[in-house]
């Protein structure tokens, strides 16, 4: 570094792993052994970062290795699902300390579901040190500078509710609030693929339909947060299937997890839930195979266009439906491979996702320790 390095960037030095000595730090910074000593003193001070004799000698007495305190503090967070919601405790490198999942219908509203949230982090919190920040998904478009959820139609009750004030003035830390998809996108990357690519596509199959995109290692948003909604693009030939958002065929319409279970009634199946489902498709049922097979030439439709806009390294396919079946995941690849460009297909993947029903909690913890923990946020707190 060619100007003197503040606290908060030797922490980032540390977290790295590129200084774990003070002998590190000034060969990398150029500060003076003093200016080390300062700024390696305020970050133990804060419990930010310990220290211990495991670092190698060279003749003399070991050197002090320096490293990230990730029990320095722990963060709450949640991501809400339309019926289910993950709750958890996690520490300041992103690992689960507690987790509860919770069944609440998000339609009935911030002012049932937000004190639920606070009164479950509140139980899980207790004895387990600092909030440093809180993070949260939900399933809506969100204007992420301000944490205003944006949807008119899905969760119409949350439609230009604020959410970081209400939670932040219980417990007094930074909120940060972003779409569930954004979260879970967040998640797969940076525990899967961030040490290989950049470029991602993350599309999650459930009770409804939308997308993540990373791109060039970071969330993209788009002007308003509504980037990455692909559940309203509209498919060929879908039947005149009218959308909850007042279009026809859009995807989320017939290659959702609500779809497939409508269409699949209509043809005469008993089945109540996806779980249902699996168990026909298992069963080898070949007009459930067909109804499964079908969403997913629906949906790679839809990703077909976005292959070819956005160029990705990898489309992930998460949620349950994604997870359960295998014929949707095979109808997705048949059309990505055959309607996106030669190019933007020539070292393509497309895989499931690997983190699970956990990906959203990672997600958002991420999401905070960004923030809370970038050499600007932690130069501030010292202030």
């Amino acid at each position: 570094m060619s100007r003197l390095a503040t606290p908060g960037e030797v922490l980032q030095l540390i977290r790295s792993g590129e200084a774990v000595t003070r002998a590190d730090i000034g060969r990398v910074t150029g500060l003076s052994r003093p200016a080390v000593a300062h700024r390696v003193s305020d970050l133990l001070q804060r419990g930010l970062i310990v220290e211990d004799a495991e670092g190698p000698s060279t003749g003399g007495r070991p050197p002090m290795r320096l490293r990230f305190h990730a029990g320095g503090g722990v963060v709450p967070v949640a991501s809400l699902g339309a019926r289910r919601t993950q709750i958890a405790i996690c520490d300041l490198a992103g690992e689960v300390l507690h987790r509860t999942d919770i069944d609440i219908d998000v339609e009935e509203g911030p002012g049932v579901v937000l004190p639920l949230l606070m009164d479950t982090w509140e139980k899980l919190l207790e004895g387990r040190g600092d909030v440093a920040g809180i993070g949260l998904g939900v399933p809506a478009t969100v204007e992420f500078a301000a944490g205003r959820v944006e949807s008119a139609r899905v969760m119409a009750s949350w439609t230009g509710v604020v959410i970081p004030p209400v939670i932040s003035e219980r417990f007094g830390v930074p909120v940060l609030v972003d779409n569930d998809v954004n979260v879970i996108a967040m998640g797969e990357h940076r525990s899967v693929y961030a040490a290989e690519l950049d470029d991602l596509l993350f599309v999650k199959v459930s009770t409804r339909i939308g997308a993540g995109v990373i791109s060039g290692g970071g969330i993209l948003r788009g002007a308003l947060g509504a980037a990455g909604e692909i559940g309203h693009i509209p498919v060929r030939d879908g039947g005149g299937v009218l959308c909850r958002c007042g279009n026809l065929d859009c995807v989320d319409s017939v290659a959702s997890g609500t779809a497939i279970l409508r269409d699949l009634r209509a043809k005469g199946r008993d089945v109540a839930s996806l779980a249902d489902v699996t168990a026909l498709v298992r069963a080898g049922d070949a007009e459930t195979m067909a109804v499964v097979r079908q969403a997913g030439r629906w949906l790679g439709e839809v990703i077909s266009g976005a292959v070819n806009l956005l160029n990705p390294a990898v489309v992930v396919l998460g949620g349950d439906v994604a997870e359960m079946f295998q014929p949707l995941v095979s109808g997705v690849r048949e059309i990505v491979y055959r309607r996106s460009t030669q190019l933007a297909t020539r070292s393509l993947r497309i895989e499931r996702g690997r983190l699970g029903p956990g990906a959203g909690i990672t997600g958002c913890a991420l999401m905070v320790l960004d923030h809370v923990l970038s050499a600007q946020a932690v130069d501030a707190a010292a202030r």
